[in-house]
């Protein structure tokens, strides 16, 4: 027997974040709403619905939440302009949907879900992904809801320094190193059934059409009979590494448990110059959430432990 009946784990970024960042108050926001998406998606398992479902109504909390590069919190483009990605795999079938580049949908990751289920495609892009999220009913919303100040302040920093941010959630980013805020969420059903979802806005003053690993199955984003993965970090060297697939690949072939597979993934990332974490499920519910930053804004819950969320790496 599995050691849980159903499990869960989620991710809102990695990066620098140290203690003196933020006030106990933002603390205590960014902690609730990890707990308030937990809370989503063990309602679903416990209810019997599926891994896919709970993952989904995780994110729809953190893509509806300012706090997060996803959804409503977004970072802009150099041209001011905001651009999601997002996908979502379920394991047993490996069916799978993602989309890139949605300018106006509240909840990319739900556009992602239509597109695995609706669309008879995998990956859709720029005006004909949003083009199919309307036609298949996704609610959108005008460039206002999606604009905070703090992320309009992070691209006239990123313009003024001529570069690209490696994003921030935080409020009083660092200049030196970056947080990572895409959002995350793998789970096990009560059927043994694994999913994986990954949302995210990408990067503050990004240009050309950028896109991350988020949407691309396999590297930012995986989920097969063995395990499900979702990754936040620097994408381009996530994509190099294929990371997502390769802790599959280690847990299949060499026989590596969870932790020990997707922590050699993360060094493998490490070599390629990038910084990030994962969260990663097993089929018997084990979870591992390796990070190589100062902090990752994480948590989990299963039917055997209550929720637990946490940022820093102690």
């Amino acid at each position: 027997m599995r050691r849980t009946d159903f499990a869960m784990a989620l991710h809102g970024g990695a990066g620098a974040i140290p203690r003196a960042s933020m006030s106990d108050a933002q603390e205590a926001q960014y902690r609730a709403v990890l707990a308030e998406a937990l809370t989503a998606g063990h309602r679903v398992l416990a209810a019997g619905d599926t891994a896919l479902e709970a993952v989904c109504q995780a994110l729809r909390v953190m893509e509806d939440s300012p706090l997060f590069n996803a959804g409503r919190g977004s970072v802009f483009t150099h041209k001011g302009e905001i651009e999601m990605d997002a996908a979502v795999m379920v394991g047993r079938t490996r069916a799978a949907g993602a989309v890139c580049q949605l300018k106006a949908v509240k909840n990319p990751v739900f556009a992602a879900r239509a597109v695995m289920e609706r669309s008879g495609h995998v990956l859709l892009a720029a005006a004909g992904a949003q083009a199919f999220a309307e036609s298949a009913g996704m609610e959108t919303a005008p460039p206002d809801y999606f604009r905070t100040e703090e992320r309009w302040q992070q691209l006239l920093t990123a313009r003024g320094d001529g570069r690209l941010a490696l994003d921030s959630d935080l409020p009083n980013p660092t200049a030196a190193e970056g947080k990572f805020g895409t959002v995350g969420a793998v789970a096990l059903d009560r059927s043994g059934g694994l999913a994986a979802a990954t949302s995210t806005g990408g990067m503050t003053n990004k240009r050309w059409g950028r896109i991350g690993d988020s949407p691309i199955l396999g590297a930012g984003t995986w989920a097969d009979e063995t395990v499900a993965v979702s990754a936040t970090g620097v994408g381009e060297m996530f994509i190099r590494a294929c990371a997502a697939h390769e802790i599959s690949a280690r847990m299949r072939f060499l026989h590596e448990d969870v932790l020990r597979a997707s922590s050699a993934v993360l060094d493998d990332v490490a070599r390629l110059g990038g910084r990030g974490g994962l969260i990663v499920i097993d089929a018997e519910g084990h979870i591992a959430m390796p990070f190589n930053t100062a902090g990752m804004f994480r948590g989990r819950v299963s039917s055997a432990s209550d929720i637990e969320v946490a940022i820093y790496s102690d």
